[in-house]
Parts: structure tokens; sequence; C-alpha cells
């Protein structure tokens, strides 16, 4: 799900409390990691990196507004395969900060992940992308190629099929006047009262009052032209999902990318995907990722 522009009064309040909360997230982490500033024209980007500097990288871009913390999860067990690196984008919550501009509009948000792997001394990377993460790492894997080795989509939305309206009417509260209260709720609902973490659940309420928040949108990608994409690709779907129809979703999948599987994890909803049964997920990016390890 991705949120609009958020102007809050008292909003020196509302950063504190929320990078409060993303602190104690992060330093629950179960691995250790190291932060890295990547400046770029667009800003800085905070990157989290964990795992062995020479193991194979794998990028993790977070669905909105869940920042990279949201992967206290995986991180761990990713990081025992790859060199793992979680982003947090420019213009959203977390510790990326705007320089002049923030990207605007698609073609900014590819050139700034351009810029991301160029700073991490990436060629090319695995690309793990959760939600509207999903939507940014297809869309750049469809614009540089080269540099994806392999794709995994966590319960994609707006690529291959629209959100539910009854999802979207629900969401509505929370889109036009977003409050941690509401955006905590939201989440109960889709997914069906599975809880994260307690510190991670308080930091996504606040996330939603982050100040001055400009998400980039846009279309979905064009069917003619994801049949060109050859990258192999896993998209790994929601049973339990609001935000669409799984079922239909996977079968669009194997209709227009010739070279990615589609699973159905059961159990699992749309927002709670990353970090309820991790477990499960873990192995089956893993699998993907590392055949070998599989």
């Amino acid at each position: 799900m991705v949120r609009g522009r958020v102007m809050v009064d008292g909003s020196h309040d509302a950063k504190a409390a929320f990078f409060a909360a993303y602190d104690t997230v992060l330093e629950s982490w179960p691995v250790r990691k190291e932060a890295i500033d990547l400046p770029s024209v667009y800003g800085t980007t905070r990157v989290y990196g964990c795992g062995p500097a020479d193991a194979p990288p794998l990028v993790l871009l977070h669905g909105g507004g869940t920042t990279a913390a949201v992967w206290y999860a995986n991180v761990a067990e990713l990081a025992r395969h790859h060199r793992v690196y979680a982003v947090d984008r420019i213009g959203e919550p977390g510790r990326s900060t705007r320089g002049k501009r923030a990207p605007r509009t698609v073609p900014d948000l590819l050139d700034w992940l351009d810029g991301v792997l160029d700073g991490l001394g990436a060629g090319d990377a695995a690309v793990c992308g959760h939600s509207y993460g999903a939507w940014a790492a297809l869309h750049y894997t469809l614009h540089a190629p080269h540099r994806v080795r392999r794709l995994v989509l966590l319960d994609p939305t707006q690529c291959f099929a629209g959100f539910r309206a009854g999802y979207l009417l629900r969401a509505l509260p929370s889109l036009i006047r977003p409050t941690a209260a509401r955006t905590r709720a939201f989440m109960t609902w889709e997914t069906g009262g599975v809880e994260p973490d307690p510190a991670f659940s308080r930091l996504y309420g606040l996330a939603a009052e982050f100040p001055e928040t400009k998400v980039v949108t846009g279309r979905r990608p064009k069917p003619e032209r994801l049949r060109t994409l050859t990258t192999p690709t896993l998209v790994l779907l929601a049973e339990r999902s609001r935000t669409h129809d799984s079922q239909r979703v996977a079968s669009a999948v194997t209709r227009v990318l010739p070279h990615a599987s589609a699973e159905i994890l059961p159990g699992l909803s749309h927002h709670a995907m990353p970090w309820h049964e991790a477990a499960e997920t873990n192995r089956r990016i893993i699998g993907f990722l590392s055949p070998s390890d599989g």
C-alpha cells in the first residue's frame, strides 16, 4: 500500500517519536549490520548492509510506509547466504534524507536505484521487493535487466493486477487523514488480527504521521513489455491477501512472464508477508536465489 503526502502539526515531535521507534526495531535485528549512507543528486540514501562482504549481493526494497526495518524477521537467514542491503527510499519515512529534490517520477526512481547499486559497488544484484517495493523492483528490472540477476516479488501490488475495491475503500480513512491508530487498525484488519512484533507495530503506525512524505507512483507495466523480460523471477503471493485475488495474480504472472514462477503461500496476508511465518518465506527466497543451497 502506498501513502501520499502527509503534513502534521508538531512535525518535530512526530519525527522524534518515529526515529525513537525506528532505532528500537533496528537495534533488535538478530544480525550485525552496517549503516551505509550513499549521497546523490536526490539526497542521501540510508542502506543497512549485513552478511559476508564477499557474498552475492541482495537488495531489499520495503513496502510503502514500512522502512528498511520491516525485514527484521528475514535479515538473519538471508544474510547467511548473501550480502544483504536493506534500503530506505528517499522521500519516505526512514533514515534517508532528501536533497534539493526527492525522486518525483518513475524515471527519477529508476535513476536513483541505479545510483544505489553504483554506490554499493554492485554491478548487478539479486533484488527482492514487497508490495510497493515489488512494484519498484519490477520496474527497475525492466529498466536495467543487466543489473538484476534474479528477482523476487513478495505479494506485488500494481504489477499484474489492480487493488480490490474493498481494500481501497477500507484504506480510505488512512489515506485521507493518516494517523498511527488508523494505520495500525487497517493493518490488523488486513492481516486478520495477526500482529507483528510490538516495536514494529508502533513504528508502522508512527510512519503514517511522518511529515512531508512523497511517494513516486505510476502505472502497471504493460503485458507486452513484461513478456520481454528474461530475468529469472519468483513471485510469492499471500493466500489471504486482501489487496487482490492471489489466484488471478498467479495466473497473470504465468501468462506474461515467461521466466517466472508464481507460488501462493498458505495462511499469509499481504501486510504480514515479510514477518509472519517468515521461516517459510525465507526458505523459498533462498532456495530460488541459491538453488544449490535450497
